[in-house]
């Protein structure tokens, strides 16, 4: 290749082999990244609480008895779970925090009743996890 003054022909470009190595590079560093993202993603949406919904009953016009059940990866480790009450327009007019204990078994069910500001047509169970907040462990 010959060099020629960049004040007069401009910046030379790269050669075909400086190209190829710098496209490699990108993408093996792309690549990298698209790993790294999923890897934390993936820690980040691995529950190891989970709750699901076996049932309700409707009390009275403030109040739904809802019934869960949360299965646990670890079933030593206490786990909270949020329980709502829901109008007829879907909108959420309830909602208790319920404590599952520690326990022998991986899936236990757990009844908790909600109070709703208007009456409630369905209970159902919004999701489970094991940041449990001070307020709801036992002294």
């Amino acid at each position: 290749m010959i060099e020629r003054p960049s004040a007069r022909y401009g910046q030379q470009r790269l050669t075909r082999r400086q190209r190829r190595l710098l496209a490699g590079g990108l993408t093996v560093l792309v690549l990298v990244a698209g790993i790294v993202v999923a890897v934390v993603a993936f820690g980040r949406f691995d529950n190891p609480a989970e709750g699901e919904l076996s049932g309700y009953r409707l009390l009275d016009d403030q109040t739904v008895e809802v019934t869960i059940s949360v299965t646990r990866s670890d079933p030593a480790e206490p786990v909270v779970c949020i329980v709502r009450a829901r109008a007829i327009d879907g909108s959420e007019t309830g909602r208790r925090e319920v404590l599952i204990g520690p326990s022998t078994q991986k899936t236990v069910q757990v009844t908790a009743a909600v109070r709703s500001r208007k009456p409630p047509v369905v209970g159902d169970v919004y999701g489970c996890g094991t940041d449990v907040p001070a307020y709801l462990v036992a002294p």
